[in-house]
């Protein structure tokens, strides 16, 4: 089992090969459940250590929370013989507790950071030397992804293990293990599941084994003080101990932006149902309604553009909606605009022309203005030749003048190709017209 907690300043622990500490968690990569890769991954550098006679492999764990990122830390120590400090980035965040957990650091003890992210710049520079000189093995975990949170120089310094959220089997078996054990679990209570409070349990877990061995002992809880003993857990009693689901959002961290994007694709991809599942993921978790649907505008310019102009125009209306009405109502004008701006035709062809005369710009700089388009306002300006020769469109047939008015050095320069979407085709049609009698007059 694992060795006993032995206090340390500043809320850190250290834990030795003597004593046991009451726990349900596994003692061998071979008893872990789920996260197989990371297994074998981990059981493989632990024993190419040992024949080395050498320091384990640094490790980052990232992945949500409850999927065992501390369990394995502690396994790994455990094969590798090694003391085990551990701490969290929240327990270290004065100036000098990292410091002074480090200098009571010895050769091969492992050093476990949870929320590792939660150091700031200067800390984990503090850790690079003791990293670098391979002294001690670090094992972070983070919730973040490191690529954002943990600094280039360390983070090329360690593995990275990325721990996927459970399978339904996978919880289940850790249900079955807590029930089942009686030391540590709930094996005396001969507590029994019926397959409704399984699957409820399992759903509410969310892939998360520490939140489903917590619903399961509160259930216990209710359940054995209901006097309902002899009888299975119910899935009312799940309800009752908590046991909804709990949607895993983060406004600033990656499941955010991971959401945010499908949301985002799939409208691209003209997946309406798609498009409601990642729409219904945001308001659920308690995502920022405007925020939502000011995304919902930039789409609609960037995505839809003029194959539907009407598509900005209800964007716009289902933002003003939203902030008048507020929430839960607002969700109703975002559904509308979101199932409209699936289903409506796709084209990008208007900033995609804007960044082609922007590329212009930066490759020929400003180049002088026609001497017909430029605007006159003086005597001495209309002297010079300021707005000579302008035609007023208004003024001729079709409202259309027949004269180039880019700088001479771009002339018949295209930027704009409308595509043949939509209401954008009448677009397209008009203006090869427009285009071909430009030439022509121009020739």
């Amino acid at each position: 089992m694992y060795p006993a907690p032995v206090s340390l300043p500043d809320g850190n622990r250290i834990e030795n090969e003597q004593g046991q500490e009451p726990t349900v968690r596994p003692v061998g990569f071979h008893e872990f459940v789920g996260q197989r890769r990371a297994c074998a991954v981990l059981g493989t550098m632990v024993n190419a250590a040992l024949a080395r006679a050498e320091a384990c492999d640094h490790v980052l764990f990232a992945g949500p929370p409850g999927l065992g990122k501390t369990t394995l830390a502690h396994i790994l120590a455990r094969e590798m013989g090694a003391n085990l400090y551990t701490t969290s980035g929240p327990a270290v965040e004065r100036a000098g507790d990292l410091a002074g957990l480090l200098s009571s650091l010895g050769h091969g003890d492992v050093l476990f950071i949870d929320e590792i992210h939660r150091l700031n710049k200067a800390q984990q520079d503090a850790l690079l030397p003791h990293v670098e000189t391979g002294v001690v093995t670090l094992i972070g975990a983070t919730t973040e992804n490191p690529s954002f949170s943990v600094i280039p120089p360390l983070l090329s310094r360690c593995r990275v293990i990325t721990l996927e959220a459970l399978g339904a089997e996978s919880i289940g078996r850790v249900l079955d293990r807590a029930l089942s054990d009686s030391e540590h679990g709930l094996g005396a209570s001969n507590l029994e599941l019926s397959s409704e409070a399984r699957e409820a349990l399992i759903l509410a877990s969310q892939g998360d084994a520490r939140r489903a061995l917590g619903i399961l002992e509160a259930c216990a809880a209710l359940h054995l003080s209901s006097g309902r003993r002899s009888e299975p857990l119910s899935r009312e009693t799940v309800r009752e101990a908590g046991g909804r689901i709990a949607l895993r959002h983060d406004r600033d961290g990656e499941e955010h932006f991971n959401v945010v994007s499908a949301l985002i694709k799939s409208l691209r991809a003209s997946d309406p149902d798609a498009a409601l599942h990642y729409l219904a993921r945001l308001l659920e978790a308690g995502e920022d309604a405007l925020y939502v649907s000011r995304r919902l505008m930039i789409f609609a310019s960037e995505d839809v553009g003029n194959a539907d102009p009407q598509a900005l125009a209800l964007a716009v209306a289902s933002h003003q909606t939203v902030e008048r009405i507020g929430m839960p109502e607002g969700r109703i004008p975002l559904a509308q605009a979101v199932t409209y701006l699936a289903c409506a035709p796709k084209s990008n062809a208007s900033y995609i022309a804007l960044d082609r005369a922007i590329s212009d710009l930066e490759g020929r700089g400003a180049m002088p203005v026609p001497m017909h388009l430029r605007n006159a306002p003086t005597k001495l300006m209309k002297e010079l030749g300021y707005g000579e020769n302008y035609v007023y469109p208004h003024d001729v047939k079709d409202a259309f003048v027949a004269k180039e008015n880019l700088p001479s050095a771009l002339g018949g320069r295209v930027y704009y190709e409308p595509t043949e979407a939509g209401v954008e085709a009448g677009l397209a049609d008009r203006l090869r017209s427009l285009r071909a009698r430009r030439k022509t007059d121009s020739s």
